[in-house]
């Protein structure tokens, strides 16, 4: 009763003043602007709600969300990884089903102005997330398989990309491009075959729980070099489409080599002796380095970029040259991980699904040739890189575990191809196949894995 009395004798003269101050000095100074009819449907609030740039991006992320989780759900209760099912749901989202379905609603739930935020949103989060795959990338083991793992990316790359320009030399009359001409198309086609997606293969060995077996970290390694490989060798493919030098493409590979010896020769011992000395300083130690971590992978992805090699290899050269003491990655692992696996990582998947069309592949004679692009494909990805692995002292079935990992190409490929259409190289046709060559791919993967994981327990029995 005490603090009822005390309330009512402090707040409610209070409360009575201010009534008494706004309806006095309303009659003493009146709005002199016309008053309008107030339409408080909910109709019209949420329509103005819409309106406002944050309201539509919380339903975007509301939408994004609730999609990539339900269809991830889905996909890993048929044996697939989530990443799919994100993948897909991007896809269901875009223009091939509920623009098509409804195209004024997904005009109204995503406008095109509105991607370009969404996207550096994705972004970011596909930074984080490469990041931590990179602090759980061990380089001195690395360091014992450096040429293992050269021979096994670069056997990866060149296998397809011989069997993409041969397909390229058969296809050209029909799909090619006079305006770039025949060398720009095949090696598009090339590259495009021959390019691994290093987010979705990192992902994918994540969520299996493989990131420390040797296959691995082998698989994670040939990828890393495999995406510094495809991004040396795209600038050179844009360069000859565009009748440009190869001035750049040369520097490219030189600020990519000191960049690389700098993060390992300098930064890294850099970062491990400022740990050692904030270890003596325990409560402080969390959050200040964390801050240094954020800015070392602001700092590598940002220099990855200017040199032209991707953002994504520089957060993931930032994760690796962090201090190898466990408690450490593990921490920070922890503290990342809910933000970007759980939140923005999806977007990144569903954002990409938005931008993607499938229904260009109307006419019928275009399966058979679509059969062909699968099977050079598979033939040269997966294939290439497991005799390569076995020639290289892994077993077969260790082997095939690469070559199925290596043959993911998912959303890295998505980038070339798009690049390649801006461009005027590829044909709708020719981008779409390539697209669906790159999910099913992708799909594979879960399969093959799962196959040799029962062969490995049969063989031990």
């Amino acid at each position: 009763m005490k603090q009822v009395r005390l309330y009512l004798a402090i707040v409610l003269p209070l409360l009575t003043g201010i009534a008494a101050i706004t309806y006095v000095g309303g009659y003493a100074y009146p709005a002199v602007i016309a008053h309008h009819e107030i339409d408080f449907s909910l109709k019209h609030n949420l329509s103005a709600a819409f309106d406002n740039p944050l309201s539509l991006a919380l339903l975007q992320l509301i939408i994004i969300l609730f999609a990539a989780k339900g269809m991830g759900w889905i996909f890993t209760k048929i044996g697939q990884q989530s990443v799919m099912g994100e993948i897909v749901a991007g896809i269901l989202l875009g223009p091939s089903l509920l623009g098509w379905v409804a195209p004024d609603v997904a005009a109204a739930l995503f406008p095109k102005e509105s991607l370009t935020y969404l996207g550096i949103l994705s972004q970011l989060g596909l930074l984080l997330f490469m990041f931590v795959i990179g602090m759980e990338l061990d380089l001195d083991s690395i360091r014992e398989k450096f040429g293992e793992s050269i021979v096994i990316s670069h056997s990866s790359i060149v296998v397809p990309f011989f069997l993409g320009t041969g397909f390229a030399w058969f296809t050209y009359e029909r799909f090619g491009v006079d305006k770039t001409g025949f060398v720009a198309y095949s090696l598009f086609m090339g590259i495009a075959m021959s390019i691994t997606a290093f987010p979705v293969l990192a992902r994918i060995v994540r969520e299996r729980g493989i990131a420390t077996r040797p296959t691995g970290i082998m698989a994670l390694m040939c990828a890393a070099i495999n995406d510094v490989t495809a991004w040396c060798i795209l600038p050179v493919v844009v360069a000859i489409t565009k009748a440009e030098s190869f001035h750049g493409v040369i520097v490219t590979f030189i600020l990519t080599l000191t960049y690389v010896l700098l993060m390992i020769l300098w930064v890294k011992p850099v970062l491990a002796r400022y740990y050692a000395r904030q270890q003596a300083q325990e409560h402080k130690r969390g959050v200040e380095f964390i801050a240094v971590s954020m800015f070392v992978l602001l700092a590598s992805s940002l220099a990855s970029e200017i040199i032209g090699i991707h953002a994504l290899f520089g957060a993931f050269i930032a994760g690796a040259v962090l201090p190898t003491n466990r408690d450490l990655r593990h921490s920070l692992t922890e503290r990342l991980e809910g933000v970007s696996v759980s939140l923005l990582l999806p977007i990144f998947f569903v954002i990409t699904g938005l931008r993607t069309k499938i229904d260009v592949l109307s006419d019928t004679a275009l399966w058979p040739i679509f059969g062909c692009i699968l099977l050079l494909a598979v033939a040269g990805k997966l294939i290439g890189s497991a005799v390569a692995a076995r020639l290289s002292g892994f077993d077969w079935r260790e082997s095939l575990e690469i070559g199925a990992l290596m043959n993911t190409r998912g959303l890295m490929e998505l980038i070339v191809l798009n690049i390649g259409y801006n461009l005027g190289v590829l044909k709708p046709e020719v981008f779409t196949m390539m697209v669906f060559m790159a999910l099913i791919t992708t799909f594979m993967t879960a399969p093959i894995l799962n196959y040799l994981e029962r062969w490995s327990g049969k063989s031990h029995n």
